[in-house]
């Protein structure tokens, strides 16, 4: 009887070792709190010495991770931050129970509180390179040329109106990392982002937005009559059947020919800004050929661009060297070879018939008589 009571006290002592190993409130507070924060919300002692900041896990970007992205984190570490591996201290199921523990205490109130869809697409699709905090600051910021956007700064509340950053979000930006998002969200996901964004880290209210839109629009038409750089991405999309100006009709074959012997040493002869003079230059000559690009330069826009050039560019404004007619003449090559092309154009037009068809079809009843009447 002696070894057998001795026996179940040893099985009650290891029991009660590996419930305590299993602990994950214990394990987090051994391992992961001097970084993260007794509350997981990143603000430990530690933090301000650390070049990346801890995870936030009470944050919305947060909720999105999954357990699987918990277990490998903490199993082998992220490459460039604090954040080391801790599959040789920990086994398997601790670390399993330390990511539950994770999702269950901290975030499951960022998941509860993330009610907004601007806040949810944001942590899913813009976080990685802009930031959890929206100042750019991510993991991937390093690798970006030119790096991510602030949207915490001064010059950012002062640049970006509404317009441009629904621009930006649907068709990108050229040059940059910035991919065009219209094809995988919807335009009101896309709004609802933008306007998270500008609430949340620009702290721009609704009452603000008027006015910036004001100062905005001011700010445009004083460019332009001053003859410096204008922003067309400001406008959002434009009609590609507006004309150019003073009734003008351009020559695209007399623009074709200055083209080739002017503009595609910087942007390509085929209008992808790849030119062999691009290399060299910075900011990147215009591609084109770039959604962005087919969305907010019409014959009006090119005839702006082409006249007035773009400050702090090597993209000079032509009105001192060329006549209006000679710049239509440039403008319509550009706008029928890389802007609106012609594959663009009998596209357009074919969605229009089918949608002319469907609305006639909709409206009208048949007047052919079938077989049973």
């Amino acid at each position: 009887m002696g070894h057998i009571a001795l026996l179940a006290v040893t099985l009650s002592l290891v029991s009660g070792a590996n419930a305590q190993e299993l602990d994950p409130a214990q394990l987090y507070v051994e391992y992961c709190s001097v970084c993260h924060g007794d509350q997981g919300d990143g603000r430990s002692r530690a933090a301000g010495s650390l070049a990346k900041p801890p995870r936030d896990f009470t944050s919305a970007e947060a909720s999105i991770l999954t357990r699987d992205q918990l277990v490998h984190a903490i199993s082998n570490g992220i490459p460039g931050t604090a954040m080391s591996p801790w599959k040789e201290q920990l086994s398997p199921e601790q670390i399993g129970a330390l990511a539950d523990y994770l999702r269950d205490t901290f975030m499951r109130s960022a998941i509860v509180e993330d009610t907004t869809a601007g806040q949810r697409i944001y942590a899913e699709f813009c976080s990685v390179c802009h930031g959890e905090q929206g100042d750019g600051k991510s993991r991937a910021a390093g690798s970006l040329l030119p790096s991510p956007r602030d949207f915490t700064s001064a010059e950012a509340r002062n640049e970006l109106t509404r317009t441009r950053m629904i621009f930006s979000v649907t068709y990108g930006r050229a040059n940059t990392a910035m991919a065009n998002w219209g094809e995988q969200l919807s335009k009101e996901e896309i709004e609802a982002t933008v306007d998270y964004i500008r609430r949340s880290y620009m702290n721009i209210s609704q009452a603000d937005e008027a006015r910036l839109a004001e100062a905005a629009a001011a700010a445009e038409a004083a460019s332009v009559e001053m003859m410096t750089e204008h922003d067309h991405s400001m406008h959002g999309e434009v009609g590609m059947e507006a004309p150019f100006p003073a009734h003008l009709i351009g020559d695209p074959v007399w623009g074709k020919d200055f083209y080739v012997k002017n503009c595609a040493h910087c942007h390509g002869e085929k209008g992808d800004g790849q030119g062999p003079r691009a290399y060299f230059i910075t900011p990147k000559p215009r591609d084109f050929s770039h959604p962005a690009a087919r969305a907010s330069l019409n014959r009006e826009m090119l005839f702006d661009s082409i006249a007035l050039g773009k400050t702090r560019s090597e993209m000079p404004a032509w009105i001192h060297v060329l006549t209006r007619q000679e710049i239509a003449n440039v403008a319509e090559y550009v706008f029928q070879a890389f802007i609106y092309p012609e594959e663009l154009r009998a596209m357009a037009e074919g969605n229009a018939e089918a949608e002319a068809v469907d609305g006639q079809s909709l409206q009208q009843p048949s007047l052919t008589p079938t077989a049973g009447n």
